[in-house]
């Protein structure tokens, strides 16, 4: 039987258009649908369990991306010929994808929820990141998950001053803006993006445009829905609840939580402090009552204090370590910590610390991107790590989580377009926090500005990141400056800006309730540039510019450019030659054809190593030309000439006949040459004969005059 498919187009107004298609694929699963643009096809599932375990109190929602390799009609890397674990683009686009989704499920449904999305034909044209959140929202759309507030996501980008949705990546490549937007009919729920220093103006401006592209895609989600019946809501079981529960917690422990959130205390002191008046809140209860509802004494205290902790900030404007809602924490920095590192440098705000270290290197060291979307290389890269350590916890280590990617992501974007195009290493920044309480991202932005200055690299202007929170019951509202990690788990608003005395480099927002007004968003993104210029003072108070250098331990990089042919000879048999220079001069050589020519690459802390490579490849392309005079020395002395050597190419030889050393007739070479001896020699090209390169000694010399022989007279014949 031939399954009854509906379908719904987008069309983007430029010719292009999305189409969204379900009753085809995976019909077991609670949704699905197939969404398409060009030849670019995602397969979107939803499905979730029809009960909550029990003791659960979140929503374990998983939402998976993948993109086949099959998509793009290639193979995947490695020796294993299958998908393995997601890189690193995979895990961002989940994790753009979940941001969005997750705050707008019912607050009280817990069941385990799976959405995947999968690229099962790839386009080109198409980037399929900006399709996922599309995708996603629309297989709940057309299933019976309680799912009630639709989303779309897009790229928004700007050519030439015009605002383009989502683009190719060819087109992203001349834009000026590269930004995700994920928002619901209402409000926009997520924003992230990289640009290259724009205003505050400018960024509401992009942000606005992408909504109302959004706004046609719910559209078309919410048509689609209608067409198969708007199947009706699953019921489930909500939290358990209990009023007087609630009631007697709240008495407890109100007033105490608001004393304490007005104390202005730091992380672990404030910590105790909640965790003492939660035992007394406890100790009202009986044992029986505990194990029975000792979950609800612990929500209820939960929600209790986080009303208590936004209430002072709504009513006293104080902050829980005692700021005004504009003020930054105490700021102290250092560069050239670490002795042994090409770059290095320590942030420490308030209690969130990071220490960045920078490498350079070759494109060698290029960090490669091989995906069935994106095939390429990085030669500027960030990786953010997290230990448990920084928040004084002992956790087991599982590799890097998908938070790290992410950050680390968001501060590479931020710092990636200040590396000036012409540099030429291979740079790695790292990030470990050592501390955290808040902005850890940013801290990282921070210290990858400081310590990329104290390796050397020359960035076109230094960057600064802060994180901005917001506390509203819906009336009232306060945007916070530099918030701490308890403003953002308590907050309705995570806005990360990071930029230069200039404009917005890169930002990461993450909204927790509906309908943020852009008012807000453009208050809060004012506030946000007079920190992030506060905390930029701070850096340049620690280093201004760049060093003019790099470190002594650190590698200096030369590269020269080869004619393509000599390629072959700078390698040499097996590699002998650049082996054999690599390990006489301490040095990394690389070479990449490019253009038919060859780049090489030389990396070397001894600058006498580097001369010395400069001056093999100068020996290996050297190449005389006819007429020219050349200086030269004498290397080896033979009964028919002597063997010398271009002073300027050493190694490169040609023999000088001893014809050609004088103009006078010579018996020995050493009447006029001896070994060591240096001297300038006519290049007169290749010997048609011998087909031997030939040079002369005398053609420079001035020709002796010729001995006029007397002429000898003959006597006449007598007649």
């Amino acid at each position: 039987m031939i399954p009854k498919v509906f379908q719904e187009v987008i069309d983007l107004g430029d010719g292009r258009s999305i189409t969204i298609e379900t009753g085809k694929l995976a019909k077991q699963a609670d949704g699905s649908v197939v969404v398409r643009m060009g030849d670019a096809m995602l397969l979107a599932t939803a499905v979730s369990a029809r009960t909550s375990n029990p003791g659960v109190d979140f929503l374990p929602l998983t939402v998976d991306y993948r993109e086949k390799f099959a998509a793009a009609g290639r193979f995947p890397g490695g020796f294993f010929k299958r998908e393995a674990r997601p890189s690193d683009s995979e895990v961002l686009t989940m994790r753009l994808v979940d941001r969005v989704l997750r705050p707008l499920f019912p607050d009280d449904y817990h069941a385990e929820t799976q959405v995947m999305i999968q690229l099962m034909s790839h386009d080109e044209n198409v980037m399929p990141d900006a399709l996922a959140g599309l995708a996603a929202s629309a297989a709940l759309a057309v299933s019976d998950i309680p799912f009630y507030n639709l989303i779309s996501e897009v790229r928004v980008a700007r050519i030439d001053g015009k605002f383009v949705i989502n683009p190719s990546r060819e087109e992203l490549e001349q834009s000026d803006i590269d930004m995700m937007i994920g928002a619901s009919m209402d409000s926009v729920a997520m924003v992230e993006g990289e640009m290259k220093e724009i205003s505050e103006a400018e960024m509401v401006e992009a942000i606005k445009f992408a909504h109302e592209a959004i706004k046609i895609q719910i559209q078309a989600q919410e048509r689609l829905r209608a067409a198969i019946g708007s199947p009706a809501y699953r019921e489930y079981e909500g939290e358990k609840e209990d009023e007087a529960i609630y009631a007697k917690v709240k008495a407890a422990a109100y007033d105490k939580c608001y004393a304490i959130a007005q104390e202005a205390s730091g992380k672990s002191e404030r910590g105790e402090k909640f965790a003492a008046v939660k035992e007394e809140v406890k100790a009202l209860f009986t044992e029986e009552e505990l194990a029975e509802n000792g979950d609800l004494v612990g929500k209820y205290f939960y929600k209790t204090n986080k009303e208590a902790v936004r209430n002072v900030i709504l009513e006293k404007g104080l902050r829980l370590d005692g700021r005004k809602t504009t003020e930054i924490r105490p700021i102290w920095c250092e560069t050239d910590y670490l002795p042994s590192v090409h770059g290095s440098s320590l942030f420490t705000r308030g209690e969130t610390q990071a220490l960045a270290t920078v490498t350079l290197g070759t494109s060698r060291e290029a960090n490669q991107i091989d995906s069935p979307s994106e095939q390429g290389e990085e030669k500027f890269y960030l990786h953010y790590n997290f230990p448990p350590f920084s928040t004084g916890e002992a956790k087991p280590l599982r590799g890097t989580s998908r938070r790290e990617v992410g950050h680390g992501n968001l501060a590479q974007r931020a710092l990636k377009n200040m590396i000036p195009a012409d540099c030429p290493y291979t740079i790695r920044v790292v990030s470990e926090v050592l501390e955290s309480n808040g902005s850890s991202s940013m801290a990282t932005v921070c210290a990858g500005t400081m310590a990329l200055m104290d390796a050397g690299v020359q960035m076109v202007k230094p960057v600064s990141g802060i994180a901005m929170g917001l506390i509203t019951d819906g009336e009232k509202f306060a945007v916070l400056s530099d918030i701490l990690g308890d403003e953002d788990h308590l907050g309705d608003m995570d806005f990360k800006v990071t930029g230069t005395a200039d404009g917005i480099t890169a930002c990461q927002m993450d909204i927790k309730i509906d309908g943020l007004r852009y008012d807000i968003m453009e208050q809060a993104l004012g506030q946000a540039r007079d920190g992030r210029l506060h905390i930029l003072g701070k850096i340049t108070e620690t280093i201004a510019t760049p060093r003019p250098e790099v470190k002594p331990k650190a590698p200096k990089i030369i590269t020269r450019t080869i004619p393509g042919a000599f390629i072959g000879a700078l390698i040499g048999p097996g590699g002998k030659v650049i082996q054999e220079l690599q390990k006489a001069t301490g040095t990394t050589i690389v070479i990449n054809e490019v253009d038919e020519q060859g780049v090489v690459e030389i990396l070397g802390t001894s600058p006498e190593g580097i001369a010395t490579v400069l001056a093999k490849i100068d020996s290996i392309i050297f190449k005389p030309v006819v007429g020219e005079a050349y200086e030269v020395k004498v290397i080896k002395m033979l009964d028919f000439g002597a063997v010398v050597e271009y002073t300027k190419a050493p190694g490169n030889e040609v023999l000088l006949h001893v014809s050609e050393l004088a103009w006078e007739r010579t018996e020995n070479v050493t009447d006029v040459v001896n070994m060591g001896d240096v001297f300038m020699v006519k290049y007169l090209g290749v010997d048609p004969k011998t087909r031997k390169e030939k040079v002369s000694r005398k053609a420079l010399l001035p020709r002796p005059p010729r001995e006029e022989k007397p002429i000898e007279k003959k006597d006449k014949p007598q007649g």
